[in-house]
């Protein structure tokens, strides 16, 4: 920390010095032929003392800039303290440079020639000095809003990968041997005993890989489109499973417009037909409800299988698998603190996952479905 402030002091005095020898070398050079032109050490000891006045108040300006700001809700308030504070640093350059004018020059007889070039040095500055006040400000302003344009910038390539990351997860954990093994041998096996089955089949895979590609490059997609992405799924997963697996959908009518993130469902899905449907022999059932409520879209998807507490090794399987994992991390990059995902075991038995994050579209009446 102390290693970036002295960067950061270091920063600034170069900066001032840049300009005390631009100005020195101006000064000097404008004067050098005319009536009375002045030494360079003269020239030097004006532009350095008024230039090294300003790198020792800069800090304190860019501190006042950042603390408060002019954009936020207060900026009317914000922009008075900043005439005062301005006024505060006119005053105080000024009698600063008094001082040190009487350390290179004569020292003034008097109180009354003391507090004359005070008024002077402070009058003749201050517009000059109200000046760099309100530079230095912008500046600081500038620099905090490319800030966040490059932390935008890095943020929105991380969330990119992070997408990349979830479509290749997804098509990995899909597209496996088992899945596709499982999927076609249900197929061959239906082949002989009802073809409508293993054609529906087929074309159910067909729409699940379109789907998985279609939506390519998609950060956000609505709870339309994700649905309709999980119903092919499913659907391939209750052929597959016939009389085993139960599926149905609570949603608000008006949620499925709502803006979730893509290939967000599927993976927690996949966790709870494999960890809760799959290793039981008698009949399993998946809920899946979305409502929004106070600006919340809340999505719970429940299973009837053995839940967390009767599977340790189910209970690894869900908090540290890759999937759930990069679920965790995406909507940790979408929405931070305001989202939530948790497992909890339902008192009736199975396993709850609940996914909250933000929406901004008005609260609905509830329209149920069953698939």
């Amino acid at each position: 920390m102390w290693k970036r402030r002295l960067i950061y002091l270091a920063a600034v005095a170069l900066v001032w010095t840049a300009i005390g020898l631009f100005f020195t070398f101006q000064i000097y050079f404008a004067m050098i032929r005319s009536d009375r032109p002045i030494p360079f050490a003269e020239s030097v000891a004006i532009q350095f003392s008024y230039a090294y006045i300003w790198a020792l108040v800069t800090p304190v300006v860019l501190w006042l800039a950042g603390r408060y700001r002019l954009e936020q809700e207060h900026w009317r308030r914000n922009l008075l303290l900043h005439v005062l504070f301005s006024t505060a640093c006119v005053v105080l350059v000024g009698c600063l440079l008094y001082t040190f004018n009487t350390l290179y020059w004569d020292k003034p007889k008097g109180t009354s020639g003391a507090l004359w070039l005070i008024y002077r040095n402070i009058i003749l500055n201050a517009s000059e000095n109200y000046g760099i006040y309100c530079l230095i400000l912008l500046a600081r302003h500038a620099l905090d809003y490319y800030r966040r344009y490059t932390a935008g910038e890095r943020r929105a390539a991380e969330l990119q990968a992070q997408l990349a990351q979830a479509q290749l997860q997804a098509l990995k954990m899909q597209l496996q041997p088992h899945f596709l093994f499982n999927t076609l041998h249900s197929i061959s096996a239906l082949v002989y005993i009802d073809v409508e089955a293993a054609d529906k089949m087929i074309a159910r895979l067909g729409d699940f890989l379109r789907l998985t590609l279609e939506n390519s490059g998609t950060q956000e997609v609505t709870l339309q489109q994700e649905l309709e992405f999980l119903k092919c799924y499913l659907e391939i997963e209750r052929i597959r499973f016939q009389d085993r697996l139960t599926t149905t959908l609570h949603v608000d009518a008006q949620a499925l417009d709502t803006q979730v993130p893509n290939l967000i469902l599927q993976p927690i899905v996949e966790n709870a037909i494999r960890h809760g449907i799959a290793p039981r022999s008698t009949p399993g059932r998946i809920d899946i409800q979305a409502e929004r409520k106070n600006g919340t879209l809340r999505i719970r998807i429940k299973d009837n299988g053995p839940g967390l507490t009767l599977n340790r090794s189910l209970e690894r399987n869900f908090k540290e698998g890759v999937g759930l994992a990069n679920t965790r991390a995406r909507l940790e990059q979408l929405y931070g603190a305001a989202h939530r995902f948790e497992l909890a075991n339902d008192p009736r038995g199975g396993l709850i996952v609940t996914l909250e994050i933000p929406s901004e579209t008005p609260d609905s009446f509830r329209h149920q479905a069953v698939i």
